[in-house]
């Protein structure tokens, strides 16, 4: 059989060895050290952001976002519900409550109008919200002109999930640097990863500070180990780090592989009746494409999209559908939720494509016999 096509495998650029041996050769291979310093200019300057602070993952930047923010307990949170479980779980972290919000049409995000209705609503129930988390979805932008004018609206924080949307910007301002705290993700299936690791971006020193001091451990100034404050083990080691500067690298080439990618499967199913993409909706949204996403209507083109994804199975290639919203999940079970009807067509019908940034010529080539045989027959 083929070797596996996988939907987004990390993809090395060659120059990460070069900082790893050096942590190594310096024996500091423990959390902080100078690749870590080194990994967080690099993300404000290319992010724009003013600082940043690198971590373990992008779920533990949610958490200190929140955590940052006095969040606690009987406080609620509204949550973007068409996400993956890492944007709402910490909220259960500090013991709030995930407020769900559907997704409006052109971007798969967070919708403004029911995000307004949601505040408004939790209002007249005693509860004003805390905190805004919207996603960018596979990359794409979320309408963040609209859902900061709701969030300043209401005087209320907004902490922006870019953990897929690295490189991706709006208005040509990078995502991770609109709200009051940006969150990035380095995972394994990242546009680059650290193999495990995230950051949390903002124009606000004192938050960085504060968000350094409690990832290690929130250790006060003593000869002795003296804590005040709950600290977290969740600071970047300065192994993974070096492994981050050397995907800084590339980053740039990344993304314009993984945009080549989306700009090829157009090419081959964009004038398909009953398959509509994940599209940037006008010039001031700049994507990423982080996956290449389909919303797929078998009563046009003739096959499911879970019939799309077991053909590809079969040959040895890994399709995904989109996310399973969180009002839908069963740990997130009579939460609240104000819904659109979009996220849950969405997965009901969605599709992300394999979209590598390493994917070659030859499993190109196997992709596209697979979609021609489901468009021929």
């Amino acid at each position: 059989m083929n070797d596996k096509i996988w939907l987004s495998s990390p993809h090395m650029g060659g120059g990460e060895m070069k900082y790893v041996q050096e942590a190594y050769d310096t024996n500091w291979v423990a959390p902080l050290g100078k690749n870590v310093n080194m990994f967080e200019a690099k993300l404000a300057d290319y992010t724009g952001a003013s600082y940043a602070s690198a971590l373990s993952s992008g779920t533990s930047a949610i958490h200190l976002a929140l955590v940052l923010l006095g969040i606690g307990q009987e406080d609620e949170v509204i949550v973007q519900s068409f996400t993956f479980s890492a944007s709402a779980n910490p909220v259960t972290y500090v013991g709030a409550t995930p407020v769900f919000v559907d997704s409006e049409e052109d971007t798969w995000n967070m919708c403004p109008i029911a995000l307004r209705k949601a505040i408004e609503d939790r209002i007249a129930k005693g509860k004003v919200p805390k905190a805004i988390i919207p996603v960018h979805l596979y990359g794409m932008p979320a309408k963040m002109d609209e859902i900061l004018s709701v969030a300043n609206d209401f005087n209320i924080p907004v902490i922006e999930d870019a953990a897929e949307a690295l490189g991706s910007s709006y208005k040509n301002k990078r995502m991770g640097t609109w709200g009051h705290l940006g969150v990035l993700s380095f995972n394994g299936n990242k546009i680059i990863t650290t193999s495990g690791g995230g950051a949390l971006l903002s124009d606000d020193r004192e938050l960085i500070d504060k968000s350094r001091f409690l990832a290690t451990q929130a250790r006060d100034e003593a000869p002795h180990y003296e804590h005040s404050h709950i600290g977290f083990n969740y600071r970047m080691s300065n192994i993974l780090a070096g492994i981050g500067c050397g995907q800084m690298e590339v980053l740039g080439s990344h993304i314009e592989k993984r945009r080549s990618n989306n700009k090829w499967y157009q090419e081959i199913l964009g004038n398909t009746e009953g398959i509509n993409f994940q599209k940037e909706p006008n010039e001031d949204y700049y994507s990423n494409f982080w996956l290449s996403s389909i919303n797929i209507d078998p009563t046009k083109c003739g096959f499911t999209r879970e019939e799309l994804r077991l053909k590809f199975e079969s040959a040895n290639i890994e399709s995904r559908p989109l996310w399973k919203p969180m009002h839908l999940q069963p740990v997130f079970k009579g939460f609240p939720f104000y819904s659109t009807g979009v996220s849950e067509k969405l997965f009901e019908n969605g599709l992300c494509l394999p979209s590598g940034s390493n994917m070659t010529s030859s499993e190109r080539d196997r992709i596209e016999r697979v979609l021609s045989e489901m468009l021929n027959n």
